[in-house]
């Protein structure tokens, strides 16, 4: 059966997704057999390649991200074939991809790196922006050029950077915790960094290492608002460096934090005056919050009975694995969370086909101290492993566990502050049974340890510590500090001195 563009085409490996999990892989697959062709398929013409990579400490590690046309790549790495165009179909039992512009190729091993999607509160509604991407990063700066008030729901890193960053524009922050940033951070952590959000404006923030590459075209038609299913690729740490997030006000920073409620609805301009609806303006200092009487063109419900109006709302509220395309007709085991569950080889459920980074859901029993995670370090980690999977059921030969999964550790930047975060740091998944310890020094460091029957099994250091090799190296360990007690982090003691 040939295909509209005539026959099959044929390779050993496909990779499917040009964003840092797929690349990786399409990397190292090239490197592992260099006189195959690697097929690398991707609905967008620039893919996202790792660069400066630093391997920190065992597990640490540090690099950036950078868009690039996907030429570059293919001449770092001459058999790999980047195949512009999405995919419309898996059919898996004929080992066969069918892409979008009608072309249909045949594999012997696949692996799915296709990502995740925004998850939207509200689909279609034209004032809410999803933000995962640097498409809809932009699309953002456009809207918030104009705007007076915003208001943000999510509590992850994105939400956090965002509020952070933004100037001149009144920030209703809607998170459903009882703490900011609760997917990195605990309530002490969160209390350490809540100042800086109200800080008069901070040090210029440092130039952006990324070079960004705009898609071809894509500055002459507006983006629809609305347009965020177009999958773009995740954004990292700081996305936001060399945007210029700024609104139509004079002041820096008006940020009121609405905690532990979600969105219960959002009304129109036209449906909040049919309704005779009271909102709220923006809360001050400890006076009663007065009925708004400006008209704005949105207004959000919020679980906690408060409506507030405002230009439009931007959804951080984390994202779903991108499998829509892949499952029908094929036989895939799906995770709670969405994703195609793989074994311990970064195998489906389905012969022959892989799947790593945001797609995929670890279905192996986890070391006690590693969870999965939907960031840029862990995507990259899998990429890697999974060709090397690939490459070894291939050639017949047998392949360990990578090390990069004994211990979760990621290291990133919140408000120009450096934090790691290793093991279960916030205690994930351990009941009752642990304690924590902490040494905070006001505006210049936060160290938490989660203790296990006097084992170490989660860090959080915020600041430049310099306790994250002696830490790791504890928690992969597994020493019994009892010993010790409170001294482990008395400032006074020099820890690393004991572990060396």
């Amino acid at each position: 059966m040939a295909g509209a563009g005539g026959a099959a085409v044929r390779s050993r490996f496909a990779v499917v997704g040009g964003g840092i999990a797929g690349v990786t892989c399409a990397e190292k697959l090239a490197t592992e057999f260099p006189s195959e062709d690697i097929f690398l398929m991707t609905a967008s013409p620039v893919i996202k390649a790792v660069t400066n990579f630093k391997q920190v400490s065992k597990t640490l590690e540090e690099f950036d991200v950078e868009e690039q046309p996907s030429s570059i790549l293919e001449k770092r790495y001459p058999n790999v074939k980047v195949i512009q165009s999405g995919v419309k179909q898996l059919k898996s039992d004929e080992h066969k991809v069918f892409t979008e512009d009608g072309k249909e190729y045949i594999y012997e091993k696949l692996c799915l790196c296709a990502g995740a999607k925004p998850k939207l509160i509200f689909e279609g509604n034209p004032f809410v922006l999803g933000i995962r991407d640097t498409d809809s990063a932009q699309a953002f700066q456009k809207n918030l050029a104009q705007a007076e008030r915003i208001v943000v729901v999510g509590n992850g890193g994105i939400a956090l950077e965002l509020v952070y960053e933004i100037q001149g524009c009144e920030v209703i922050w809607a998170i459903k915790d009882k703490a900011i940033g609760n997917t990195f951070f605990d309530a002490g952590a969160a209390e350490f960094l809540v100042p800086k959000l109200t800080v008069e404006k901070r040090e210029t923030p440092i130039e952006c290492k990324r070079t960004k590459y705009t898609v071809e075209g894509s500055q002459e038609k507006e983006r629809p608002t609305g347009a965020s299913d177009k999958l773009g690729s995740a954004l990292g740490p700081d996305w936001h460096e060399g945007l210029h997030l700024k609104g139509t006000k004079e002041f820096s920073h008006k940020v009121h934090i609405e905690m532990l409620c979600e969105v219960k609805n959002i009304l129109l301009q036209q449906e909040f005056i049919q309704l005779q609806r009271t909102s709220l303006t923006f809360p001050k200092e400890e006076k009663n919050v007065e009925p708004d009487q400006v008209l704005w063109p949105v207004y959000v419900e919020l679980t906690n009975g408060k409506i507030y109006g405002c230009d439009f709302i931007v959804s951080a509220t984390g994202v779903v694995p991108n499998v829509k395309p892949f499952l029908d007709g094929n036989n895939f085991a799906v995770g709670e969370d969405g994703g195609l569950k793989v074994d311990e080889h970064m195998h489906t459920s389905v012969p022959d086909v892989y799947a790593a980074g945001d797609i995929c859901t670890a279905a192996w029993e986890p070391s006690p101290v590693w969870h999965q995670m939907r960031l840029w370090t862990q995507a990259r980690q899998m990429g890697w492993y999974a060709a090397k999977c690939m490459a070894a059921d291939t050639l017949g030969e047998s392949i360990e566990m990578d090390f990069s999964f004994e211990l979760f550790a990621h290291v990133t930047k919140f408000f120009n502050y450096k934090v790691v975060v290793l093991g279960k740091y916030n205690a994930q998944g351990l009941g009752s049974d642990h304690e924590l310890m902490l040494r905070c020094t006001k505006g210049q460091e936060y160290v938490k340890v989660v203790m296990q029957n006097g084992r170490m099994v989660g860090a959080v250091l915020i600041g430049e510590t310099d306790l994250e090799e002696t830490f790791e190296n504890l928690i992969l360990n597994q020493m019994d500090l009892s010993a010790y007690g409170e001294d482990l982090l008395n400032p006074d003691i020099d820890i690393e001195d004991y572990f060396d």
